[in-house]
């Protein structure tokens, strides 16, 4: 099964957006300047779905 995170990153942080800290677990919480909230980034995202809805939060296209 592909794991989204790396390139999720890579597109977030290239659009603007910043890890602000770590969450619990294995989540990143990341700040987005276009909608100006946080959002949670699980480190193992596996679904496509879940990564475009992450996308959404920090808006921004779907992607994948």
């Amino acid at each position: 099964m592909t794991d989204y995170t790396k390139d999720l990153k890579k597109y977030l942080h290239k659009e603007g957006c910043f890890l602000e800290r770590q969450g619990k677990g294995d989540h990143e919480i990341w700040y987005s300047p276009i909608t100006k909230i946080r959002f949670v980034v699980d480190n193992s995202i596996k679904s496509r779905h879940t990564a475009n809805a992450v996308l959404k939060q920090a808006g921004l296209p779907k992607k994948f």
